[in-house]
């Protein structure tokens, strides 16, 4: 299992498009992916998931990745949240 912690940067939080994108990126990989903020937890791959979370700009969230390719959606994913949220 792999995780890390990611401020939001973008100055409207997560909203549809990123989500979206988000849900893209995941979706290329088997392993189960989160998006956890204060105690609440999203799969990466369902975009409501992720919305219901409500992170706004300057929200700590944590991502985890478990499952057989956690390395590669590791890299990948980290690279979409600094690039994009």
């Amino acid at each position: 299992m792999k995780n890390f912690n990611y401020t939001i940067t973008d100055s409207e939080g997560i909203h549809a498009r990123p989500a979206g994108e988000l849900v893209k990126a995941a979706k290329e990989f088997n392993s189960k992916i989160t998006l956890t903020k204060d105690g609440k937890s999203g799969d990466c791959k369902k975009i409501f998931g992720i919305m219901a979370l409500a992170v706004k700009c300057g929200d700590e969230v944590t991502i985890t990745i478990e499952g057989d390719d956690e390395d590669a959606a590791f890299e990948k994913i980290s690279e979409f949240m600094k690039d994009n949220m």
